[in-house]
């Protein structure tokens, strides 16, 4: 089996956005042009499922009140990702970052849904990369 790499994770999360997957309340102001946008904690979950580490939330805060909250990853030795950091404004600032466990699928009582058709978009979009990487290549003569 060939090994990921984050590049691959990256592109099958990224792929698999869609105004389905982002937070419900916000869908209408999802669009193709900031996909990143209202991804941010069905992403950070994701990520976990594939990569271990913490669960990060910040608050986000326009002219220094919050407007919301803003999730991402840590992984081992500090290594921060957060593949939705790009869907803010220059008026929008990420602050803080503070450790949350992950509650158990089973007890989420929002974005379950969106969180388990963004995770099995991009377990099928890496199975596919798998599958296609492994595949042998034309037989080279003896």
């Amino acid at each position: 089996m060939t090994p990921l790499i984050l590049t691959d994770i990256e592109r099958a999360v990224r792929s698999s956005w869609s105004a389905e997957t982002c937070t419900p309340e916000f869908r209408s102001r999802w669009s193709e042009d900031n996909p990143a946008r209202d991804q941010c904690g069905v992403t950070a979950m994701v990520l976990n499922d594939l990569l271990g580490g913490e669960l990060i939330r910040g608050e986000v805060h326009v002219e220094g009140k919050r407007v919301d909250y803003h999730w991402w990853n840590r992984l081992g030795m500090g290594v921060e990702i957060d593949l939705t950091r790009e869907q803010f404004g220059p008026e929008e600032t990420v602050v803080g970052g503070i450790v949350i466990p992950r509650p158990p699928v089973t007890e989420w009582r929002r974005l379950r849904e969106e969180y388990e058709l963004l995770r099995d978009r991009v377990l099928d979009k890496l199975e596919r990369r798998q599958v296609t990487a492994s595949a042998p290549g034309p037989r080279q003569p003896d």
